[in-house]
């Protein structure tokens, strides 16, 4: 429930965006740290260019550092993309990795496919960006990390758990105050109708000669 959220809220952002269709807008969005086994996960690594009217050359390199297993720590190279070209290390994931990157590579995210207990690690993303400018080509270098745990299903939400008590507290108070309404209605009709009876009956009991001939006022 956890990762729905927040692919919602991603996907959200993402249509805002979308919206500046003049002026191209790159949000930076952090990715999702938990996967289920079974489904696919996006790692999501995004490094928004200042400048998008300089041309730049663009290198991707994505590592993966599984969880400490007695004491080492080895990091394996598990996707790279170079402009123009992009290939798939002979690794563990072989096979269960997609591409998931944005055309003018602002997005460099990647996929995998049918997660396992095993993906369980640290990712890391390291973009390297290269410049031309005229006089000089200056490169800059990003590095962002993603701790993935694996698991059997989704963590529950607690927003989501509370919004939903919330929901069913106020479902609760609006029929009761619906009944207290239907009541109080009821019972004002009710009085109404005995008044009107009341009334009814009171003017039934008058004889008819004091209907037809009403007595006059006293006056002195």
């Amino acid at each position: 429930m956890v990762t729905q959220y927040k692919l919602h809220l991603q996907s959200l952002v993402l249509l805002i965006s979308l919206v500046h269709l003049c002026m191209p807008v790159c949000v930076d969005v952090q990715s999702d740290t938990e996967g289920i086994v079974g489904k696919a996960m996006k790692l999501t690594c995004i490094s928004c260019l200042k400048r998008e009217e300089v041309s730049v050359t663009t290198f991707v390199k994505w590592l993966y550092t599984p969880s400490p297993t007695k004491g080492k720590n080895i990091s394996y190279l598990i996707y790279e993309y170079n402009t123009n070209n992009s290939n798939v290390e002979d690794n563990p994931f072989k096979d269960r990795l997609n591409w998931n990157g944005s055309k003018d590579l602002q997005e460099v995210s990647i996929e995998i496919r049918n997660v396992t207990y095993n993906d369980s690690g640290l990712y890391t993303c390291e973009i390297r960006r290269k410049f031309g400018f005229e006089l000089y080509t200056p490169i800059f270098e990003v590095i962002k990390t993603i701790n993935l745990t694996v698991k059997e299903k989704a963590s529950d939400d607690t927003t989501a758990i509370y919004s939903e008590i919330m929901m069913y507290v106020l479902l609760v108070f609006l029929t009761l105050w619906l009944l207290v309404e239907m009541v109080y209605c009821y019972r004002k009709i009710s009085k109404s109708d005995e008044q009107a009876q009341d009334t009814a009956t009171n003017y039934l009991a008058i004889p008819s000669e004091q209907k037809d001939n009403p007595a006059a006022p006293v006056t002195e």
